[in-house]
């Protein structure tokens, strides 16, 4: 069965931000336009920070320089600014915030609304003997109060830790331990399908300092430790506040990624990443003022920050629906918001086709859709174009350390469900083999510079993670990615995977030893290996375990312990598909674990 095509009318790309730019910039075709961004960067990214209307309190002394090479770029040198001043140059009448509880009444929050809660939350700060460049951490749903709370402290000066509400303690705990926060907001529980679910406790037991405890509905009913607060008391009545002016790459966000080690690596974004995440918002998602956008997600994750920034500083509203996205309610919501962009992952939209729930409701609203997070299926996403009348679903895919998509699609393309048909504006890569040969099936590596790139980590050497053993191209060195693609014969692209350890399931980025160090706890377990597997009909990644035992086991009884043991020592979300006994491991000379190979095999 061939791939539905969505091709654009003449009205619909004439729409678009992107034809408008052309037309001023004298280009009469896409293609032509993106290799003037990569060949022209400083003033490519000089009319987008115009197109954005980013208010600079000093401005940059140029837009880019390389004087250090390519690999240690400095973007907007001199620049002074708060990025949160850029997501309030809308009208304050405007709506910035759709957004609904679980079987609740669609609520709406105006600019000049949300602007005086972030000065009162900015002020609280403060009053609370915190003080410029302090760390603060955020561990709770996408909420209102979230984004509030986030916006306030990079007003403030200050740097946000964000985390993901799913994660255990000892996982928040690892993420506490690297960032030193002075103080935590969560909420008491978290509502989700008539559930209340612990989470001021998972906070606690993760040995979080001073925390602020917001109640997810009415008021907070559980006992609270002595050095914590409750949110009401912690807030001040004041609303007037200055934002705090910082150099550029001044870091504002505290960001998570799992690499090809067991710890998570910590990604500062500063105040000019955002500025990546909105672009690709204004560019490739075609975000107007006024229009709605919603993407289920979470602070703790980059999209939870990049939602933030791409509606906001583009003059839109954000949606954000309180519960999980499966049922009824969720497709009510998009119909009564009136959402124009939504973004998913594609786990989401399998549960949709199996329940057929969102069938009932009118999403002619929607413009297009986007996915993330995992390879998606060609089937499927026919399945979502219909239930928005045939509506595009725009492939995009990035990471936390670029601070937005390297590769995306456009509303001024064709559009192939599952296909990628462009390189990001403003950024290059390419695509090498085994033997660093150029290819058509191959490596992700970066071209550097490309405005949104991390230049540090907090705790691992930024240089040998990214750029150490790197291949050149064109004399120029390459920066490591790790994702694999495929380039079709139209020009088109194809996500084949990763080739580190690391993997994506249901969306989230995790390392292979992460999940093996939990399950090497295991007692009949004497080592593991854990690999993600594309389906032969494309989709998400599946988790498989390959395990050595050290005493014999029922296999169903394996496979139940391995998915206890995941779930409620690394990520609920997570879930291991097989579990597979063998004597040994492979491994190459060196010792080193062969996960390809076992990739391949559970492939065939």
């Amino acid at each position: 069965m061939s791939p539905k095509i969505w091709k654009p009318d003449q009205k619909t790309v004439k729409n678009t931000h992107i034809y408008r730019n052309m037309r001023e910039l004298g280009f009469n075709n896409y293609k032509d336009f993106y290799h003037w961004s990569v060949d022209n960067k400083e003033a490519f990214w000089g009319k987008t920070l115009q197109n954005l209307h980013i208010p600079f309190a000093t401005p940059p002394q140029k837009i880019l320089d390389t004087t250090n090479g390519n690999t240690d770029a400095k973007w907007l040198p001199g620049a002074k600014l708060n990025i949160v001043d850029a997501c309030f140059t809308h009208n304050p009448d405007a709506i910035a915030i759709y957004y609904q509880e679980e079987n609740g009444d669609l609520q709406q929050y105006s600019y000049g609304a949300l602007k005086l809660y972030v000065n009162r939350i900015a002020n609280a700060l403060y009053r609370a003997g915190l003080q410029k460049k302090d760390v603060i951490a955020i561990d709770m749903p996408m909420t209102l109060e979230a984004v509030a709370i986030y916006l306030a402290g990079i007003k403030a000066g200050m740097q946000v830790a964000t985390i993901a509400d799913s994660f255990t303690p000892e996982e928040i705990k690892a993420r506490l331990d690297i960032t030193h926060p002075k103080l935590v907001f969560t909420q008491d529980v978290q509502l989700r399908a008539g559930k209340k679910l612990d989470l001021y406790q998972k906070v606690v037991r993760a040995q979080a300092p001073k925390i602020v405890v917001i109640p997810a509905a009415g008021s907070v009913t559980i006992p609270l430790r002595h050095e914590d607060v409750l949110w009401d008391d912690f807030l001040v009545d004041n609303t007037h506040f200055e934002s705090v002016i910082c150099p550029a790459d001044d870091t504002t966000t505290i960001l998570f990624s799992s690499g090809t080690t067991g710890a998570p690596k910590a990604i500062p974004w500063t105040h000019i990443t955002p500025l990546k995440s909105a672009s690709d918002g204004y560019y490739h998602h075609d975000i107007h003022p006024d229009e709605v956008v919603a993407w289920p997600t979470n602070l703790g994750w980059m999209m939870g920050p990049w939602l933030v920034f791409a509606s906001l500083i583009n003059r839109a509203s954000m949606a954000l629906y309180y519960g999980a996205p499966m049922g009824k309610d969720f497709g009510a919501f998009v119909e009564k918001a009136k959402i124009n962009m939504l973004g998913l992952v594609p786990s989401i939209v399998k549960n949709w086709i199996a329940t057929g729930d969102m069938e009932a409701f009118d999403w002619r609203t929607i413009k297009c859709f986007s996915s993330t997070g995992e390879a998606s299926n060609p089937q499927e996403y026919a399945y979502l174009m219909a239930l928005a009348g045939e509506k595009p679903v725009l492939e995009y895919c990035g990471g936390t350390e670029i601070g937005g998509g390297y590769v995306c699609s456009t509303l001024v393309q064709d559009n192939i469900p599952s296909t990628f048909s462009t390189q990001a504006l403003g950024g290059s890569f390419v695509l090498l083999d085994e033997q660093n040969r150029v290819s058509d099936k191959g490596e992700v590596f970066i071209i550097p510079p490309v405005l949104g790139l991390s230049n540090r980590l907090l705790n691992r050497d930024h240089y040998e993670v990214y750029y150490k053993n790197t291949p050149r191209f064109n004399g120029q060195k390459l920066r490591r990615h790790g994702d694999r693609f495929l380039q079709l014969e139209n020009g088109y692209y194809k996500a084949q995977g990763r080739v580190d350890d690391a993997m994506n399931l249901g969306g989230i980025k995790v390392s292979s030893l992460q999940i093996e160090a939990v399950v090497n706890t295991l007692d009949f377990v004497k080592e593991s290996a854990a690999v993600a597997v594309s389906p032969r009909g494309g989709g998400p990644d599946k988790l498989i375990l390959y395990y050595v035992p050290l005493r014999d086991i029922n296999p169903d009884n394996a496979l139940q312990q391995i998915r206890h043991q995941i779930k409620t020592k690394l990520n609920p979300l997570f879930k291991a598909s097989g579990a597979i006994a063998l004597q040994k491991l492979p491994r190459t000379a060196s010792g080193k674990v062969m996960r390809r190979k076992l990739r391949e095999e559970a492939e065939k």
